[in-house]
C-alpha cells in the first residue's frame, strides 16, 4: 500500500528487546526515488548517535499500535555503523553498513534492491556472506545521491512555466519503498488544495535555491484531481489520476495502493 512519509513519523520503533524510539525522517535515493534508510530518533538511551535503519530490518507497520518492529536488539543497533550526524551519508559509510550486516549492496544488481526487487535480507548468515564476497565486491565509489525527506519537504516546486507550490509530503510504496508521488501544496495560488505529482514528472533537486523541477506546466498541476491527506488512496482514485495524467501525455507507475 501507499504510505505517507509524514504520517509515518507518528510511529514508534521497537527493537526485539525493547522500545527503540520513533521514526524521525527518511533518506531517499534521488536516482531511483527509493527510500534507503529510516532515521530513528532513539531517545536518551543512545544520545548523540544517528541511527539509520535499512528497510531490510523493518516489519510491516502495526496500524493499531502505530509501531514498527525492528529485527535487531538494542545492543546490535548500538554497535552498528553510524554516520557522522553533521555530514551527508556517503558511499564509504554505506559499504561499512552493508558489510556489517552481510547484505549485498542495493546499488550492485539488476533490481531496485540489488539482487532483489524488494528489501529482503539474504538468508545466509553474516559470516558466510562476508567470506564468500560476491556482490560485496562490486560497490562503486562516488556520491550515493541520498536526500533527507525533512530537508526536501518545504522545497518549492518549479514547473516549466513557473512556481506551482511546495513539497508537503511523499507517498511511498511499502512493498519496495519506492516513492510514487510527491504531495504538492498549492496554497499560494489555490488555497486549501493539495495534488499528487507522479515521480515520473519529477526532475532535479536543487539545494542552492531549495527547488524541485516538475516536467509539467502550472495548468496541468492546477487541474489535477485534489488529494485529501489522511484518506486512503483507493483504486478508483488512482484510476482517476492515471486517466488524467495519461491525458496529459505523461505516464505514471503502474500498480495500486
Amino acid at each position: 500500500m501507499l504510505r505517507s512519509a509524514k504520517k509515518m513519523k507518528e510511529y514508534a520503533l521497537g527493537a526485539s528487546d525493547g522500545r527503540l524510539g520513533h521514526i524521525d525522517e527518511f533518506y531517499f535515493d534521488d536516482s531511483h526515488w527509493t527510500i534507503r534508510y529510516v532515521v530513528a530518533q532513539a531517545g536518551n538511551w543512545l544520545t548523540g548517535r544517528m541511527v539509520l535503519l535499512s528497510p531490510q530490518l523493518l516489519a510491516r507497520p502495526d496500524e493499531e499500535a502505530k509501531t514498527v518492529a525492528v529485527s535487531l536488539t538494542r545492543e546490535q543497533i548500538r554497535t552498528s555503523p553510524s554516520p557522522e550526524s553533521d555530514r551527508p551519508v556517503n558511499r564509504q559509510f554505506e559499504e561499512a553498513y552493508y558489510r556489517h550486516f552481510g547484505w549485498p549492496y542495493y546499488w550492485a544488481g539488476p533490481y531496485l534492491w540489488g539482487p532483489t526487487p524488494y528489501p529482503i535480507p539474504p538468508a545466509d548468515p553474516i559470516e558466510q556472506s562476508l567470506q564468500t564476497g560476491g556482490p560485496l565486491a562490486l560497490a562503486p565509489s562516488g556520491d550515493p545521491h541520498l536526500r533527507s525527506s525533512d530537508d526536501v519537504m518545504g522545497y518549492h516546486l518549479r514547473a516549466r512555466d513557473g512556481e506551482i507550490g511546495h513539497v508537503e509530503d511523499f507517498l511511498y510504496d511499502d512493498r519496495d519503498w519506492s516513492i510514487r508521488y510527491l504531495v504538492a501544496g498549492t496554497r499560494n495560488w489555490r488555497p486549501g488544495k493539495q495534488v499528487l505529482v507522479p515521480q515520473a514528472w519529477i526532475g532535479g533537486i536543487h539545494w542552492e535555491d531549495r527547488t524541485v523541477d516538475v516536467d509539467a506546466g502550472r495548468e496541468e498541476i492546477r487541474l489535477a484531481p485534489a488529494y485529501e491527506p489522511g484518506q486512503p488512496l483507493t483504486p478508483d482514485y488512482e484510476a482517476e489520476l492515471s486517466k488524467y495524467y495519461s491525458g496529459q501525455m505523461h505516464s505514471i507507475p503502474e500498480g495500486g495502493p
